[in-house]
């Protein structure tokens, strides 16, 4: 059961991890580790603020502390010179607490002068680092866009792209349509001219009546032809015979004559 679990464990995991690749855009992964750098860039940057402020704060402590040093001196002077020896010294004891206090604020002042400068140079090549990095993350993000656009066009001029291929097929798919249809047309054509098919409508002729019409056609023409030639024939002869009469009557009409002269 353990064996089973773990093949399904690496299993899932190989799938997803697969899909992970597929869903990865390398431009994507460069701009999301972009940002992350500029982030620690700002973080840092913040550090080195929040160092600078606090050395700025000791050094106002250490003016006071400075400037109260200072003033606890002359007061102990001036109370020497007017004979009270107990307040000066008072004076210059409280003078030496405050200058412990003070020894103590310059080396803490030290420390983060210190650890604001090494900061400040951290923040500085951390900056040449992001610079660097975006420059190169544009560089790959064009490299990869022509790559991908060209790859792109490779795949549409051979077809084998998804797209293309999607195009190929549906022409493909029109393509064996239409020889199914032509195929069936013509196999409707012959079987309807054989007669295997009966034509609901009526209209359609087998080729014995095709046959009896034609030779039924011809035979009327010709009959027509004959009559059209039987009327021309008899109109000639009576129009020969008509123009015969005229010719014996003008030639009897001189002999008429003839006999009234003498």
């Amino acid at each position: 059961m353990s064996g089973v679990m773990k093949r399904m464990g690496m299993i899932f995991r190989a799938k997803a991890n697969k899909a992970l690749d597929r869903a990865e855009d390398p431009r994507e992964t460069l701009d999301y580790s972009y940002q992350k750098q500029l982030e620690l860039l700002q973080k840092v940057r913040r550090g080195v603020a929040d160092v600078a402020t606090s050395r700025k704060r000791l050094e106002l402590q250490l003016n006071q502390l400075q400037g109260q040093s200072t003033k606890l001196e002359e007061q102990g002077r001036k109370a020497l010179a007017l004979g009270r020896e107990d307040l000066a010294r008072e004076a210059l004891s409280r003078r030496a607490a405050l200058q412990q206090q003070v020894t103590d604020l310059e080396t803490q002042h030290t420390t983060l002068q210190g650890e604001e400068e090494k900061l400040t140079l951290a923040a500085q090549r951390l900056q040449s680092k992001v610079d660097a990095f975006r420059t190169k993350k544009e560089t790959i993000k064009a490299t990869y866009t022509a790559a991908q656009a060209q790859t792109r066009i490779g795949e549409a001029f051979s077809g084998i792209s998804e797209e293309m291929g999607d195009v190929g097929m549906a022409i493909q798919r029109a393509e064996d349509k239409t020889a199914q249809l032509q195929a069936r047309a013509g196999a409707i054509d012959e079987l309807l001219a054989s007669g295997a098919l009966d034509d609901q409508s009526g209209m359609a002729k087998d080729d014995i009546a095709a046959e009896l019409d034609r030779i039924s056609g011809g035979t009327d023409v010709e009959l027509e032809l004959q009559r059209m030639k039987a009327e021309l024939a008899g109109g000639s002869t009576q129009q020969q015979a008509i123009e015969g009469g005229t010719g014996e009557q003008q030639d009897a009409q001189p002999n008429l004559h003839k006999y009234d002269k003498q």
